[in-house]
């Protein structure tokens, strides 16, 4: 009897690694909605400038703790990825440059990170809370979506990303 409290305490530990590590597909693949948004430098990015590559679109805020959590991983998942092509795009939702410069000394951000100053983005994509991230395939459909922390550089979703790659990219 005592090995099924244990074996339920080792399963629930299990659990969220499973999660980290997983992306859910987005039935159907509809087309990824609109998305332009000025970066920290004043640069302006639009998703279908991104057509033909994968894009990692990123929701997140400086003040989310699992936001923060989650932010290393991705970092590193850019280094792997952006030598295949792969777009990855952090869209800061409510805050302002100081509060995310100050942020990103500590926390640093390679890739770009686009600002949702009146959060109309987030309500675009249906985003509910932070972190949540998407996947867009490289004809501009949403691929997968995670809601929640995740581990980006794991082998998995790094694999399940790669693979999103068109042919010709690889």
């Amino acid at each position: 009897m005592r090995l099924i409290p244990f074996f339920l305490i080792l399963l629930n530990l299990a659990l969220p690694l499973q999660a980290a590590e997983s992306l859910a597909p987005v039935f159907g693949r509809p087309a990824a909605p609109p998305l332009v948004l000025k970066d920290m430098d004043g640069n302006v990015h639009r998703l279908s400038d991104y057509r033909g590559h994968p894009v990692i679109v990123n929701f997140w805020a400086t003040w989310c703790p699992p936001c923060r959590a989650e932010l290393p991983s991705m970092n590193r998942a850019w280094q792997a990825l952006q030598k295949d092509g792969v777009v990855m795009l952090a869209v800061n939702v409510g805050e302002d440059e100081d509060t995310i410069f100050a942020f990103n000394a500590d926390y640093p951000i390679d890739f770009p990170i686009l600002l949702d100053r009146d959060s109309k983005a987030i309500d675009t994509w249906s985003v509910l809370g932070l972190p949540t991230t998407f996947v867009v395939d490289a004809q501009g459909r949403l691929a997968y979506r995670a809601v929640g922390g995740r581990r980006w550089d794991s082998d998995r979703l790094l694999y399940m990303v790669r693979a999103l790659i068109p042919p010709a990219g690889r």
